[in-house]
């Protein structure tokens, strides 16, 4: 397996290297005078990856480094492209998001060592979210206190609690998913669960609520909610939970529409942009004439309209994959974030105990939601909710925490082919927690 892997990253490091090249093309026609240092530090961050995988995580699934990769040097490409400044600053989170994913790898031997300590990683959880909220070092930026910044470094808390409350609900529900899926109580012909067994749906509803009324953060509330329904559903197997989560989601997002301006906004642009083309509808009217102006092949790389989106290089860069790369090119993107759900799914099937399965189902969620809710407010089919492409867009707390996600799916790939019939041998650990 690890084999297909080196393959499939030098496979990555020539497309994203042909990628630079004919950006550079496009926008000055000439070549990139660093195109091979940029080459050579590109393959040997993925190789330092990859070296990772194959001490620490030797049977691990194939398929997940090189499309992370791949997303992630596409990210930096248009990046580059739109702006050399971020650019510098995003080779720099790359490489501390390559860090991070081998720390992970390293310091987590087993997942299931995360059980232990589901309360203290809850309210660590909890602390992140909240953390915009304190005084002196919450920042908001556009309307949105979901920055923090901690002397000259800021970052977005809420990119790391999600992996926590991955983790808390995986291991809460897990605990209790018997009795979540046992119907106790009768409401005329409808039977339920215990209502005390309810408690945390509602706290994971006011939770969001919080997020979304005081720190103005739709995409945060939207994907901490669907994360736990999604963990709950496949625990209980029960779609009660879905009705009852959905229906309390739509209430408290009415609720917000009907009393907060920021929300009444985010609805009214999506609704009709054209009702103020010059002010708030002019990023979503921009990005719509970016996707069409793109066409069927694209543009070109290097050869869009550079700074006619505001904030091309974080909430709209998907405009600008349309535009560059066409609708082929934006399939390519789609196809390579059904490919990471597709392997994270399949990574949760193989798992050999419940919390693994639930913890890659979510954090497999975590991936397939932001990059939902993200594409589908630039291409108008939800409103704007201001979450970031996973790997593609600008921003270090993101990308630091996409590549933990993947880190952990890795360890969980690991740890379940380690225990399929023909491969290796377990561990005396692996044998004495099975």
């Amino acid at each position: 397996m690890r084999q297909r892997e080196l393959g499939l990253l030098a496979l990555v490091v020539a497309v994203v290297g042909a990628a630079y090249v004919l950006a550079g093309l496009g926008e000055s026609s000439s070549i990139p005078a660093d195109v091979v240092p940029f080459l050579g530090v590109v393959f040997a961050l993925f190789l330092v990856a990859h070296l990772a995988v194959r001490r620490l995580a030797p049977r691990a699934d194939p398929l997940l480094v090189p499309i992370a990769a791949l997303l992630n040097g596409l990210g930096y490409v248009l990046i580059a492209r739109l702006d050399d400044g971020l650019a510098a600053q995003q080779a720099a989170w790359t490489a501390v998001g390559l860090v991070g994913f081998v720390a992970t790898l390293a310091v987590v031997r087993r997942v299931r060592i995360f059980e232990r300590y589901k309360y203290t990683i809850g309210l660590v959880a909890v602390g992140l979210v909240m953390l915009p909220l304190v005084p002196g070092i919450g920042l908001s930026i556009n309307g949105a206190r979901i920055w923090t910044r901690v002397g000259p470094v800021s970052f977005q808390p809420g990119e790391f609690a999600k992996i926590a409350l991955a983790i808390f609900f995986a291991a809460y529900i897990v605990e209790r998913r018997e009795l979540l899926a046992t119907s106790t109580t009768r409401i005329g012909r409808l039977a339920i669960p215990d209502l005390k067994y309810l408690a945390p749906l509602l706290l994971a509803w006011g939770a969001s609520l919080v997020v979304m009324i005081f720190e103005r953060d739709l995409g945060s509330a939207l994907l901490f909610f669907v994360l736990f329904l999604v963990i709950l559903w496949v625990a209980t197997g029960r779609a009660f939970y879905l009705v009852v989560g959905g229906s309390l989601f739509a209430a408290g997002a009415y609720g917000s529409y009907l009393a907060f301006d920021h929300v009444a906004d985010r609805v009214a642009i999506w609704l009709n942009p054209w009702d103020d083309p010059l002010g708030t509808g002019y990023q979503v009217i921009q990005a719509t004439y970016a996707l069409a102006w793109g066409g069927v092949a694209g543009t070109g790389l290097g050869q869009g309209i550079d700074g006619r989106i505001p904030y091309q290089e974080t909430d709209f860069i998907f405009a600008i994959v349309g535009e560059e790369l066409g609708l082929l090119g934006s399939s390519a993107v789609l196809i390579s974030y059904l490919l990471v759900v597709g392997v994270g799914l399949r990574v949760a099937v193989r798992a050999t105990d419940p919390f693994s399965k639930l913890l890659a189902t979510g954090l497999t969620a975590l991936v397939a939601i932001q990059s939902f809710v993200i594409m589908a407010g630039v291409t108008r089919l939800l409103p704007l909710t201001g979450v970031t492409l996973p790997f593609v867009s600008y921003g270090g707390s993101s990308l630091v925490s996409n590549w933990i996600v993947i880190a952990l799916l890795v360890r969980v790939s690991d740890e379940s082919n380690a225990l399929e019939p023909g491969g290796d041998e377990p561990t005396t650990m692996t044998k004495a927690s099975a």
